[in-house]
């Protein structure tokens, strides 16, 4: 789209991005941008004890399979990335370890532990079952989005799609040999260490994925020291209201405020992501309060993420940076680095240096390059115009046409661009020059003689002879 037909452009933004930017002062600035936190606990998968049938699905089991499982909600009993997950029937998932935390950092994670999700497709293969977890993480018609069929505007694709990126999940369980004839049961069971479909609240659901000391808390609807608000939210659900006030130091906090008076009134400060300090508060009863570390070390034991973690830096790091950042820039240029063109040899054309004007000869001043008295001093004469209005006002002629014309010569002498005589030196001119300002000021009073009262006989009072009748 051309610049000039951009919508919403400002001319004052406009004005404001053309301003130079060399000028200003820039200053260091450092942020972390940090990968998304996932638990150790969640890395290590326990494997399931589930008996199945060794015979191979039948058609009828088939059917019923896919019946049974379409549509079927259950909870995420641990992180699921935008991508495939295969689940070995009584064994281990596929990646596993720093991988799986790997790949929730590199596709994104499509649900947190707790959440609901819904089986939107299943399809039966060989040795596998597929379940598309929220739709998935490919769009539903991977190939047929891209065809369209029609010329020009009429154009239309073979399946519809919004163009809104997949955030669903797959999982794929895995069989050694074949498919047994497994029913729905048996199949909830060998997926339940990543979804659980049973009858629960989504608190429940989130509670089973945590250890027991913390399933224990959340279950009571106790809060410790050290929960991020995730665990909070699902120990006590919202808060009553919510306080942000910074401390002495600096540092901004947070304050989840539950109950109200006279019932007993919970004070939960996050630092950060947090809990920090837990205060409780009740009627006649001093205030109760706890701000050691209750988690012990729940978040130390975490998989180490460093090459998932980056750190962007904008502006300088060093005095020497800064003093290259602070230079003063040349002008922007086409030129390639390091590119000679044939004129940066030639003297006459010297790059990167302004060069001074150079003026005719009979128009320099003093200082300018090539200056010569001789030449540039020497004036032209005056027009013989001027010279004429002048000796013909000295005249001082009675007739009113010839003051007429005599006027409008001497106007026309001192209105033409013509270049003004030099000062006169000998007394002649002297005299010449006082005589014709002395016949000037007589010709303006004869002009205004004449315009006042007009002379007889003049050209005024004669009839014109192309007013007769011819």
């Amino acid at each position: 789209m051309p610049r000039s037909m951009r919508p919403g452009r400002s001319p004052l933004l406009a004005a404001l991005c053309a301003l130079p930017l060399l000028a200003l002062p820039l200053h260091s600035q450092v942020f972390t941008v940090e990968a998304e936190h996932v638990e150790k606990h969640y890395t290590e998968f326990p494997p399931t004890h589930v008996r199945y049938p060794s015979d191979p699905i039948t058609t009828l089991g088939r059917e019923e399979l896919i019946r049974f499982m379409q549509a079927e909600q259950g909870f995420a009993m641990r992180p699921l990335p935008i991508a495939n997950l295969t689940l070995h029937a009584n064994g281990h998932m596929d990646p596993t370890g720093d991988k799986y935390v790997d790949q929730l950092h590199q596709k994104g994670i499509s649900v947190k532990p707790g959440d609901r999700v819904v089986v939107t497709d299943i399809r039966i293969h060989e040795k596998t079952i597929e379940l598309d977890l929220n739709g998935g993480p490919e769009h539903k018609h991977k190939y047929l989005r891209h065809i369209s069929i029609g010329a020009g505007v009429a154009e239309v694709p073979l399946a519809q799609d919004s163009g809104a990126p997949p955030t669903g999940a797959r999982l794929t369980l895995l069989f050694e040999e074949r498919v047994p004839d497994v029913n729905g049961e048996q199949l909830e069971a060998l997926l339940k260490p990543m979804i659980d479909f049973g009858v629960k609240s989504p608190a429940e659901a989130f509670a089973e994925s945590l250890p027991d000391f913390l399933r224990k808390a959340v279950e009571e609807h106790r809060v410790l020291v050290g929960m991020d608000r995730d665990m909070v939210v699902y120990a006590k659900g919202q808060p009553n209201r919510k306080v942000r006030e910074t401390s002495p130091d600096g540092k901004a906090f947070e304050i989840w405020i539950y109950g109200e008076a006279p019932q007993p009134v919970e004070m939960i400060r996050f630092e950060g992501s947090f809990v920090a300090r837990v205060q409780l508060a009740k009627v006649g009863e001093p205030m109760q309060e706890r701000s050691e570390n209750e988690m012990g070390d729940y978040w130390g034991n975490q998989p180490v993420v460093a090459k998932n973690q980056h750190e962007v830096k904008l502006g300088d790091s060093t005095d020497a940076d800064r003093t290259e950042e602070n230079a003063p820039r040349s002008a922007p240029t086409l030129r390639k680095p390091g590119e000679q063109l044939p004129a940066d040899n030639d003297k006459d054309h010297p790059v990167g240096a302004m060069q001074p004007v150079n003026m005719p000869p009979d128009q320099r001043r003093p200082g300018d390059p090539g200056y010569t008295p001789t030449v540039s001093a020497k004036q032209p004469p005056c027009s013989g115009q001027s010279q004429g209005s002048s000796q013909s006002s000295s005249q001082g002629s009675t007739q009113a046409g010839s003051t007429q014309t005599a006027g409008q010569a001497s106007g026309s002498g001192s209105a033409s661009g013509s270049t003004p005589c030099a000062q006169p030196q000998s007394g002649t001119s002297g005299s010449s020059q006082t005589q014709s300002g002395s016949a000037n000021s007589s010709q303006q009073k004869s002009n205004s003689t004449s315009n006042q009262q007009p002379q007889s006989g003049s050209s005024q009072d004669q009839p014109n002879p192309l007013d007769k009748p011819q």
